[in-house]
């Protein structure tokens, strides 16, 4: 590959006049912005775990009320990213969110995309767009862009869950912003009870809905049920794997990014393919290992890793009577909305 000239190679004066005319030449960095085969990102594996975190979101908990936090969360910073950074991935963002008993997280809507995958605690409820949609383990909630959403707390002992919202990729566009308001009302039905089994969708008076996201809790019950049943079915299949979708247009639950539930049967070792998006991986339910590149971490229930794109994933349940249940983000719709999106296999 030829060498290209370095930004050194051209004279101070030459330098200089380019910067007063806030110009750059291009041939110094190109092989950094174009690399040959693969990109070179700046995400790189990193792990979360859970016990560690917990005690420093509870400690948040007595230091800061709600009222001075608004939104009490620890974010899960990718240090290929730089600390300050809020990011997890180029396009995801990751917090670990606590709710304590009686608090209130008024109501407000945002231009990212959000989700919220409940980790532990009962007893609250996220409200969005007028549904009131309860949070209990393993449960999906989304809060899409421009929709109304508050979180309440009516139970008696701490709740935690983990924030994924398109974020990095919304602030970089330069559009995101937030608007509050007051306290919703509830005037829609539970999305999860109509459409709680595959094929079928309400249709009153032969119409169908015009709610752009008719789904907004997806309960772990649910999904847990459709796993097993996968795997009890076909058992000769290989990935046992569910994506949360749109019940009426089968499409991706969200606009940019794709969340999924997998399921390891026990002892079972799993090689994902090296494709472009980042992903994430959440441990709902089990003991298992996430190998990335070189890279092999010990994952506990309610620990939380990344990997970049572009690279090979291998997970394997460690128990061997058990199954490891996996809720898994990634940047895939993005990806194929933009025309980049790649398998390698």
């Amino acid at each position: 590959m030829q060498e290209l000239g370095r930004l050194e190679d051209l004279p101070q004066d030459y330098r200089d006049e380019l910067a007063q005319s806030n110009l750059v030449p291009l041939w110094p960095s190109l092989r950094a912005m174009l690399p040959p085969g693969t990109p070179r990102p700046r995400t790189v594996a990193t792990h979360w775990p859970y016990a560690a975190l917990r005690p420093l979101l509870m400690r948040a908990g007595e230091l800061t009320p709600i009222e001075k936090a608004e939104r009490r969360v620890l974010v899960l910073a990718n240090p290929g990213h730089g600390p300050d950074s809020m990011q997890a991935s180029a396009a995801m963002y990751l917090g670990m969110q606590l709710l304590l008993p009686g608090e209130w997280a008024p109501a407000h809507r945002h231009t990212p995309n959000a989700v919220r995958m409940v980790v532990e605690g009962e007893g609250a409820c996220t409200t969005v767009d007028g549904e009131r949609c309860p949070m209990e383990r393993g449960d999906l909630i989304l809060t899409p862009t421009g929709l109304w959403h508050e979180h309440a707390h009516e139970g008696t002992a701490p709740v935690v869950w983990l924030d994924v919202l398109d974020l990095p990729l919304v602030h970089y566009l330069e559009a995101s912003y937030h608007v509050d308001g007051p306290r919703q009302a509830i005037t829609q039905a539970a999305g999860d009870r109509a459409y709680a089994h595959g094929g079928i969708v309400p249709t009153p008076v032969f119409g169908r809905t015009a709610r752009a996201y008719p789904m907004l809790r997806y309960p772990w019950a649910q999904a847990r049920a459709a796993l097993q049943s996968l795997a009890a079915d076909q058992p000769a299949l290989a990935s046992v794997q569910i994506t949360y979708v749109n019940p009426e247009t089968g499409a991706d639950a969200e606009n940019i990014l794709g969340f999924y539930a997998q399921m390891l049967r026990p002892g079972q070792v799993l090689r994902l393919p090296a494709r472009s998006p980042a992903m994430v991986f959440h441990l709902i339910e089990g003991m298992a290992d996430v190998q990335v590149q070189e890279q092999r971490f010990a994952l506990a229930e309610a620990d939380t890793c990344c990997a970049p794109g572009y690279t090979a994933v291998t997970l394997a349940n460690r128990s061997a009577d058990q199954p490891a249940f996996f809720f898994i983000a990634d940047e895939s719709p993005l990806h194929r909305k933009l025309g980049v999106f790649e398998n390698r296999g």
